[in-house]
């Protein structure tokens, strides 16, 4: 088995780089591989989208894995922006605790040990990204969620 790792924009993989260079000496459909990574990762349409192709270069049957996009892209779709504030004396944006809530829940590939520690880690994304938490700067929030202010909602 082989495997390819690539990063594609969420149902917009084309059979050019880098999927056909890897792909194209194992034998494999090139066409076939792209309509299924699209097919897989059309709900996270204008995101960055981790993709593992893994290959048996033998039978060139091949199976698709997508991965969780990055949290900035989530959260940049959430918020409707394409990207972080660079000077940080305007927010980018601002969103929701109740999404931030939402992205947590939906992400799996945490180092977070529970529910919490994972909102924790999506704040700091919205802290790095200059992306206000319902109006609040995300350090105000993070100290709330450790007071435990929002534990209803974890």
């Amino acid at each position: 088995m082989k495997t390819i790792d690539v990063i594609v924009e969420g149902g917009k993989a084309s059979a050019g780089p880098p999927l056909a260079p890897a792909l194209a000496p194992m034998g494999v459909n090139i066409g076939q591989v792209v309509a299924k990574i699209n097919e897989s990762t059309k709900d996270f349409a204008g995101m960055k989208v981790p993709v593992k192709v893994i290959v048996d270069p033998a039978t060139k049957e091949f199976t698709v894995e997508v991965g969780s996009p990055p949290t900035g892209e989530i959260i940049k779709k959430e918020v409707g922006i394409e990207k972080g504030a660079g000077n940080r004396e305007a927010p980018a944006g601002d969103i929701s605790l109740e999404k931030i809530v939402k992205i947590a829940t939906a992400k799996s590939n945490s180092l977070g040990s529970n529910k919490k520690e994972i909102v924790k880690e999506v704040l700091g994304t919205c802290l790095s990204m200059g992306v206000t938490i319902d109006s609040k700067n995300a350090r105000e929030v993070i100290k709330e969620v450790n007071e435990g202010k929002h534990d209803s909602m974890m």
